[in-house]
């Protein structure tokens, strides 16, 4: 429990006390939205003029090679077409796109850019990192007629979640309430039996589990797209790849992890990915879908090479890119925690990096 302290906190409290308890999505929701559009998190912590967190593509150049190298690949042997335009979910700072787009071009390929972002802090950057990026508040208004080749980065993570806990009463919504006037975790007042997996029905008192109907919505909806028009996708985040219970809402502030009650509005609310779901999900639609890790898909796609060829052209750095070689690869690092999804349209070739057993081909 935290009594919050925030202006959104103030806020929440006086919904609760007029309405009663909120759904975890609507907290967290809500939370994301504002925290989200009124700063830059990104960066070494707060108090040093920094951010609230860091993410692969600032930790080193060689990830955003990766993942640019990974959509020209695919780009050219689905016979390099000349409209297919660059999409990227949640850019940062533009720093992934700009590390993609540049490997992109080694290869032939330099598409039109298009960045789905919903905070105008983060635009400014972005714009002056990726001149003439066109920029929209969701894919909705992609356009329709182009192939997409599309990267998100830790964008899954942050979309509002659902939590359901097993009560003695039954399944019921978790949501956020009052105690004195400290935010905690009560349960809602309707059944939601039917809203839970079979299997899952019996399971003990106080099990949880987590559902993101806006991530399964976004999955549907561009592998929809993907079926009309073509192209690639590529999600990474940190999640699982097989269906489980328990909690994973968290919170990081100033890269120290917080109470998810502490302060909303002004810090990082995230979940675990649900990648078996949106895995799912694609196949439904009509795409093929891939899933791995991020250390063995790096390790696949050449990281080592790049990290050996780096350090040879910048020996005083070799210690720097080495280190950041292994966070991003290791199992104790991001290397694990850390998942890959690839979508592809049914005649577009398949992503390399990915080992054939993981390749799922569409439903149907």
């Amino acid at each position: 429990m935290s009594a919050g302290t925030t202006e959104l906190a103030g806020i929440f409290r006086r919904l609760i006390e007029s309405h009663g308890p909120m759904p975890v999505s609507r907290y967290m929701g809500e939370s994301n939205a504002r925290y989200y559009t009124t700063r830059d998190p990104l960066g070494a912590p707060r108090e040093s003029g920094g951010g609230d967190f860091t993410t692969a593509p600032e930790i080193s150049q060689m990830f955003g090679e990766m993942a640019g190298l990974w959509l020209a690949d695919i780009w050219v042997r689905a016979g390099r077409h000349s409209d297919a335009i660059y999409v990227e979910l949640g850019p940062g700072r533009g720093t992934l796109a700009r590390d993609a787009l540049r490997a992109m071009a080694s290869q032939g390929l330099r598409p039109e850019v298009h960045l789905v972002e919903g905070s105008e802090a983060l635009r400014k950057i972005q714009g002056g990192t990726l001149a003439g990026a066109q920029f929209h508040d969701s894919i909705d208004t992609l356009p329709e007629n182009r192939p997409l080749l599309l990267l998100a980065n830790e964008f899954l993570d942050a979309l509002p979640i659902r939590q359901l806990v097993m009560t003695a009463q039954g399944w019921r919504e978790r949501m956020v309430g009052l105690e004195g006037r400290a935010f905690a975790f009560v349960s809602g007042p309707s059944p939601m039996t039917e809203a839970v997996p079979e299997d899952l029905r019996a399971a003990q008192p106080d099990t949880v589990i987590e559902t993101c109907p806006a991530a399964a919505a976004l999955i549907e909806a561009l592998a929809r797209r993907l079926d009309v028009q073509g192209g690639a996708a590529l999600f990474i985040d940190y999640g699982h790849l097989a269906l489980r219970t328990g909690s994973t809402l968290q919170a990081v502030k100033a890269h120290e992890k917080v109470d998810v009650f502490d302060a909303p509005g002004e810090m990082d609310l995230t979940a675990h990915v649900d990648f078996a779901t949106l895995d799912a999900i694609a196949r439904r639609e009509g795409v093929a879908s891939s899933l791995t890790t991020q250390g063995a898909w790096l390790a696949a796609m050449g990281i080592g090479l790049r990290a050996q060829s780096l350090a040879k052209a910048s020996p005083a750095r070799a210690e720097e890119i080495g280190l950041a070689h292994d966070r991003l690869v290791q199992p104790d690092a991001m290397g694990e925690l850390f998942k890959c999804m690839a979508l592809t349209a049914r005649d577009w070739p398949r992503g390399a990096g990915f080992p054939e057993g993981q390749r799922r081909k569409p439903d149907g």
